[in-house]
């Protein structure tokens, strides 16, 4: 579509994309409800039905101009582009219906194991992998897309679909079977987004917003080459819509001019991480909408809305029109700041969550387009918060800044690896091929229900403690009577992994309401990370050491690490995140040292965000693993050689973090590997990594239960990879998701294939 036959109007405020869960988790609950067959498909149709057109007439009426649509997911976008391209894998064949075949790809069922999950780019996102074997063969399947277009013209909603574009699906894909390279297969996917264009035209979309974050990237060394090979014809074609390319998460660098060289109509820019030097200097915008992402859709802090409104004042004239927008998607922050009633009333004016930065595009829109004098209000209000943030006393506190330059000082290394190991294994006595959990079992409806019995009143701390000491004893009766060598307490106190130590620690602020779903139906409350952290009291002491006191078995004590705690939160924005990590890591030394004090042997500190926050530039990333390893080695370094170290790893493309793992120096490592088969062992073998590790030998977030005859071909791969007297059997993550019965009989096979690889090696 040339400019001269360009009929379709430009719009001014839009976002990349929303929040889909509902404000409440509905979207969770009916999934859930169906997989466990409360609810029949039509009943999970009509529910998801609702609530999508709740959000949708919700964008329409916030003052939007273009909405996204074809947004919404039962489970997760890039595996509705798997079925939209027909690239499912052909072990699903054999299931009929059409939904149930979609969730066992991403959840897999007892016949047919799922398809591998890792984190969309450096979010706590986790997308469904996709596998393209040489026998994929790809077919357009654009019923949803259409179909969403459609409700949403009904509803008088001014629809923009949304689909994740062939570069990024085939750089995020996974060659199996023998098969080269995914992007090989890039021409065969550009006529089928051609069709698909057209066919959305057919169905009255104005614009298409095709997502390309993988340009973005170093995920492939020639972005602008790629960008011109796909939005060439695609620009070129006539049957179409206008369409928008949005790349997000980082600068698009060079593939900026390359888009900007197309004959597409609209590119939508990260300027939050992006630099808008480049954007200005790229003469190839002039004719195109340019749909600025000045509002954070990744953090919750209000934003700066003068320092916004002069950054779009520099952007007129660079581009035929400019539209506001956020620099990603909302998916990553919570739906509403109004849904919270207990939050601290002085942070409340410093933050804003969807429909507040919804709100904030609309301000700035109106800002660019009226001048700021229709906003002053907004504007002051914006300029009062920021300022009285800045000056809260929470915010810098010298004493705890002092404490960790001095132990950073004084060195955070322990002693040598063989050493430590020696010692370990005089204190501990375990068997070869010691077996054990990640952490956290089941969380039963009994300690759901006492959770909100303690919130609504109905019972005291005292009675709530008493309820969740007897699921700790279950659990260690439970591990007692499979056998299990090492013994967790099972976590039923904890909430979640990161919210349980955020409402201990200074520094942070919990949300009641502020769900984000992280995968599926599995959603999160990622807390407020506001000021210097600090540990008031211990932790976690009193529930390790009741739960040792219980079995002569080892117990181990489990913590969250620095860098997954500043991952999995709204991380403070003013000041290197480097900085903040080494606070929560001081936190977290000060726990360690006071369960060694207590008489725990084994600790564990969990990192499976290390690979979550590596900077999507490869320029960037030696930098960022070199604090993250020494924010962990100094939340480790406090106990004494004799003293256990664990950490734990998960869901990730671990190959690009490798060294690191290693340089963690953890004394055991257990980490993800059953969905990718064990991989990851190449990876640790080829840096020489010589210290204890877990592969995971079945897969937690599936229901399906693994058989011996699995469990013990999973270690007899790892033992090709690691010699027997490193290794340690675990499954690859915490249990809590899992029912259970399913729990009980995996691990039953788990100590079961153990032993029968034991005697083997007898």
């Amino acid at each position: 579509m040339s400019d001269i036959d360009r009929t379709t109007t430009d719009f001014r405020a839009t976002v990349l994309g929303a929040p889909r869960i509902g404000p409440n988790r509905e979207l969770k609950r009916a999934t859930e409800a169906y997989w466990a067959g409360r609810i029949d498909r039509e009943a999970l149709l009509v529910q998801a039905g609702d609530l999508r057109r709740d959000d949708l007439t919700r964008l329409r009426d916030s003052g939007l101009d273009s909405v996204p649509v074809n947004t919404f997911s039962f489970y997760d976008q890039v595996l509705d582009t798997i079925v939209l391209l027909g690239a499912l894998p052909h072990r699903y064949d054999g299931i009929a219906d059409d939904l149930d075949r979609y969730f066992a790809a991403a959840r897999g069922v007892q016949s047919v194991t799922a398809m591998e999950m890792t984190k969309w780019f450096d979010t706590n996102y986790h997308y469904i992998v996709p596998e393209i074997s040489p026998d994929t063969t790809f077919s357009l399947h654009p019923e949803k897309a259409v179909a969403e277009l459609v409700e949403a013209t009904e509803l008088g909603v001014p629809a923009r679909p949304v689909i994740i574009g062939p570069i990024t699906f085939l750089l995020l894909s996974k060659a199996v079977d023998g098969a080269d390279a995914p992007i090989s297969r890039l021409d065969e996917l550009i006529p089928l987004y051609a069709d698909l264009l057209g066919q959305l035209k057919a169905a009255g979309a104005q614009w298409v917003q095709i997502d390309e974050p993988a340009l973005a990237t170093d995920v492939t060394p020639d972005a602008a080459g790629l960008a011109a090979r796909v939005y060439g014809p695609l620009g070129d074609s006539t049957d179409r819509p206008a369409l928008l390319v949005a790349g997000y998460f980082g600068d698009l660098g060079d593939a900026l001019g390359a888009l900007a060289a197309t004959g597409i109509d609209g590119v939508a820019v990260d300027l939050v991480r992006g630099d808008v030097d480049r954007v200005v200097a790229s003469t190839g915008l002039a004719k195109k909408l340019l749909v600025a992402g000045v509002v954070n859709g990744r953090n919750i802090w209000r934003t700066d809305l003068d320092r916004a409104s002069a950054t779009l004042a520099t952007l007129l004239g660079s581009a035929r029109t400019v539209a506001v927008s956020t620099s990603c998607s909302l998916l990553h922050v919570p739906y509403t700041i109004a849904a919270e009633d207990g939050l601290d009333e002085t942070l409340r004016p410093w933050l804003a969550f969807g429909s507040e930065k919804v709100a904030e595009v609309v301000t700035l829109s109106r800002a660019l387009t009226e001048g700021r004098d229709a906003v002053t209000e907004e504007l002051a209000e914006a300029a009062d918060a920021i300022a009285a943030r800045r000056a809260d006393p929470r915010v810098h506190d010298q004493g705890i800044r002092g404490r960790v330059a001095d132990i950073v000082a004084e060195g955070i290394a322990r002693g040598p690896a063989a050493d430590r190991r020696r010692q370990q294994d005089e204190r501990l006595g375990l068997p070869v091929l010691p077996t054990t959990t990640i952490g956290s079992y089941p969380q039963t409806s009994e300690i759901r229900l006492a959770r909100a019995a303690l919130r609504s009143g109905e019972i005291d701390e005292a009675e709530y403690t008493r309820r969740m000491r007897g699921e700790v004893e279950s659990v260690i009766r439970l591990q007692e009577e499979l056998g299990l060598d090492v013994l967790v307490h099972g976590e039923p106190e904890r909430n979640d992994m990161v919210q349980y130590f955020a409402e201990q620690l200074d520094g942070f602020a919990a949300t009641h309401n502020g769900w984000v779903q992280s995968y599926g139906s599995r959603c999160v409350r990622p807390p407020i990370l506001f000021g210097d952290v600090s540990r008031p009291r211990p932790m976690t002491v009193e529930w390790a050491t009741y739960a040792q006191a219980l079995t002569p078995k080892p117990v181990k004590g489990m913590l969250t690490g620095p860098v997954t705690i500043l991952a999995w939160s709204f991380v403070r924005d003013d000041q290197p995140l480097a900085d903040t990590a080494n606070q929560i890591a001081l936190a977290i030394r000060d726990e360690t040292v006071d369960l060694q004090d207590a008489g725990i042997g084994i600790i564990q500190v969990d990192e499976p965000a290390l690979r979550e926050l590596l900077p999507l530039r490869a320029a960037d990333q030696a930098a960022y693993l070199a604090w993250a390893v020494d924010a962990f080695r100094l939340s480790t370094s406090g106990v004494a050689d004799a003293t256990q170290i664990h950490t734990h790893l998960c869901y990730s493309e671990f190959g690009e973090v490798i060294t690191a793992i290693a340089d963690l120096d953890a004394d055991v490592t257990s980490i993800e590997a059953a969905r990718s088969k064990m991989e990851v062992l190449d990876d640790l073998n080829a840096i020489g990594f010589g210290n204890s590790v877990g592969p995971g030998v079945y897969d937690i977030h599936s229901p399906r239960v693994p058989s011996q005859d699995e469990i013990v071909e999973s270690l007899r791969a790892a033992l090709n990879a690691v010699p027997v007297e490193r290794l340690w059997v675990n499954p690859d993550c915490g249990l809590k998701t899992r029912k259970p019965d399913e729990v009980r009989e995996s691990l039953a096979h788990v100590v079961a294939a153990t032993e029968r690889v034991r005697m083997s090696l007898a």
